[in-house]
């Protein structure tokens, strides 16, 4: 069993959309339940179409109360737990990151965004020094150009690797495909590549980000076996 948690200080870095990308993904080869603790609820909104997965389990009734709970009871029914959180001074937060096998800090190319996401890490840390263990944890860049690297975007990037802030190799590209999933309530292999644009390129992409978290989990148990996730995928 893996927990995955997704918290992000900043709307429109899309914390949500990667968490339903990974989510969705990695249904292709295990069942997983979604923890839709965002107060707008927009996972449970676009489940509530009826196409989702039939191994994917939403439940958006976690709150402060009870979110160790839905975590624990999450765990005991699926391989895989992934949470999508809003905010990070919220003490649900914290309890949620204490449950986490990998965190994932979401943001976008901009100064502004990676000096928000650092409020992330300074939860993560925080709650290191609570818990008394090292908390795994990966910052997501989302939003990027496939074809071109800003200066802005390598200024960040080496920012944060100078800082020793672990960053995920795949980034969540600026994709038609990614925002259609909400639009029209499916995941990426339900869409029709004829009304959406680049469709393969998304899913690839998609992929590429899923077999990595795979990768980091399994790292981080040393040698042990990897989830069936990386054996189906791969």
């Amino acid at each position: 069993m893996s927990t995955i948690v997704f918290i992000s200080p900043k709307g429109g870095a899309g914390k949500t959309t990667a968490a339903l990308i990974l989510a969705t993904q990695l249904t292709r080869a295990v069942a997983v339940t979604i923890i839709d603790a965002d107060p707008n609820r927009p996972i449970a909104a676009w489940a509530s179409a009826g196409k989702a997965p039939k191994n994917l389990t939403i439940v958006s009734d976690a709150d402060e109360e009870n979110i160790l709970e839905r975590i624990e009871d999450a765990a005991k029914r699926t391989p895989m737990v992934i949470v999508d959180l809003e905010g990070t001074a919220a003490k649900i937060v914290l309890l949620a990151v204490s449950q986490a096998d990998l965190v994932i800090v979401p943001t976008q190319g901009s100064q502004l965004d990676a000096e928000q996401a650092s409020r992330a890490l300074k939860v993560i840390r925080q709650q290191e020094k609570m818990s008394g263990r090292a908390v795994k944890y990966s910052v997501l860049l989302t939003r990027t150009n496939p074809a071109i690297r800003t200066r802005t975007m390598a200024h960040i990037e080496r920012g944060l690797m100078g800082a020793g802030v672990p960053i995920f190799d795949t980034e969540l590209h600026e994709r038609e495909a990614f925002r259609a999933m909400f639009s029209f309530r499916r995941t990426l292999a339900d869409l029709n590549s004829a009304e959406v644009g680049n469709l393969e390129k998304a899913m690839a992409n998609a992929e590429a980000f899923a077999l990595e978290v795979v990768d980091q989990l399994s790292s981080k148990r040393g040698n042990a076996t990897a989830p069936a996730a990386a054996v189906e995928m791969a």
